[in-house]
């Protein structure tokens, strides 16, 4: 018999068919039993009523006769008539996966990741994750970016400063990549439109809600622009795309979070970043520590005035100091100081990064000589700007802070599957 999934058990009513995954959950009631299912596609109650062989978190075959039954979760049930156990528990699960919440902390919750992965609840979290990656992937080949993967192990840190992983690379040391920031660079200059989902790792000593050392990149790059407003309008339409895709696909794991997608507007509203702190001190009584560009706090006012202003979840904050921003960033003709550098921040956080580049090899290399910025190791990226680059720049986007504000979760690390911190390396 072939095997049915429980999520198409509504189309064979009355008839036998034959279901494989895990029990759940089980309970008896005199000599009747109440199984629940589960498989990658969905729950399901199997009564039985002979004696059970098979317990709590075993694997089984199935086999019996779809019932409806409005008072079941999803209105069908199966009278269950063989089971065969597959694989069986060797240990008392730790925790009921049957429950609608999985009430552990979230450092429990990590230290039994290989388990909670089972729950419901949790899978929810990943299977939004994919269609958030699909659909990413989805639009912007829509919009006429070529995919491209990049080496993740660099003879140079790619962001020129501090915060990478060193490594011994056979008899050289190597890094870790922060970002695929040289290599979309090139190959925007031959490609024009390209864009990478990968790895991206930052040797940063956080320990924070909202940080790992690990995590999984949306980057892009764009030539041929006037400026950087145009890199925000393509974010602005693929991240409009995106989320009404998304909300559309992903409606059963958006309920399990008592959410729905955030509304993209159609312009997501700019606000020069001097200008949000002067609102944030005016309007709310705080001032941004003079040492950052603006903190956390600070970002979660900006998003705050967003939604009071304009009723927004997104806001784009714009001209970031340029000693802030990475030798490459294009400095402000109009104001040295600052730079053609953004940020998108959703409901308080900034989850995108990006700016215009440089793309005069003399201006390259006096902004690097501004910055004290050494060539070394640097040179088959530098050596592009000698036979002429297009205006272009892009973004990264941060994909586990994307579901974090989507599922407004508590932590990252939770959008993360194995994430990886200051503290933790397993699982």
């Amino acid at each position: 018999m072939k095997r049915t999934l429980i999520n198409q058990v509504s189309k064979n009513l009355g008839k036998k068919i034959l279901v494989k995954g895990r029990v759940i959950n089980l309970r008896r009631l005199g000599s009747i039993s109440f199984v629940l299912l589960q498989d990658r596609s969905a729950t399901i109650q199997v009564v039985w009523e002979k004696e059970l062989a098979a317990k709590t978190g075993d694997i089984v075959e199935l086999i019996g006769q779809v019932k409806k039954d409005e008072r079941a979760k999803g209105n069908y049930e199966i009278l269950g008539k063989e089971i065969k156990v597959i694989s069986t528990s060797v240990e008392d699960f730790p925790f009921d996966l049957s429950k609608n919440e999985l009430k552990l902390d979230l450092n429990n919750l990590l230290n039994y990741r290989t388990l909670s992965l089972r729950h419901p609840k949790i899978q929810a979290i990943f299977k939004l994750y994919d269609l958030l990656l699909k659909n990413y992937e989805t639009v912007m080949r829509e919009e006429g970016f070529v995919e491209i993967k990049t080496p993740k192990i660099l003879g140079a840190a790619s962001e020129g400063g501090a915060n990478f992983f060193e490594i011994q690379y056979f008899e050289k040391s190597a890094f870790l990549a922060q970002s695929p920031q040289f290599y979309k660079q090139i190959t925007a200059g031959a490609f024009e439109r390209v864009f990478e989902i990968g790895p991206a790792f930052r040797a940063e000593p956080h320990f924070t809600t909202r940080h790992v050392n690990e995590y999984t990149s949306l980057d892009a790059e764009m030539a041929f622009i006037e400026n950087f407003y145009d890199i925000t309008a393509t974010l602005n339409r693929v991240l409009k795309e995106m989320f009404e895709r998304i909300g559309k696909e992903g409606k059963e794991y958006l309920a399990l979070y008592g959410g729905q997608m955030s509304k993209v507007p159609k312009e997501i509203p700019c606000v020069k970043l001097a200008e949000i702190k002067k609102i944030i001190k005016e309007k709310y009584g705080y001032e941004v520590p003079q040492e950052t560009d603006i903190d956390p706090q600070g970002e979660r006012l900006a998003g705050r005035y967003a939604k009071e202003k304009y009723k927004s979840d997104f806001i784009f904050l714009t001209h970031y100091p340029w000693k802030e921003k990475p030798f490459y960033t294009l400095p402000d003709s109009e104001n040295p100081d600052e730079t053609c550098g953004f940020d998108l921040i959703m409901k308080g956080m900034e989850i995108v990064t990006g700016s215009q580049r440089i793309h005069l090899y003399s201006q390259l290399i006096e902004n690097m000589k501004k910055k004290k910025v050494k060539p070394a190791g640097m040179e088959f990226y530098l050596n592009i700007f000698k036979f002429a680059m297009p205006p272009h720049g892009g973004w990264g986007m941060g994909s586990e802070r994307l579901i974090q504000q989507i599922l407004n979760l508590e932590s990252v690390k939770e959008a993360v599957m194995f994430p990886r911190d200051v503290k933790r390396l397993s699982p």
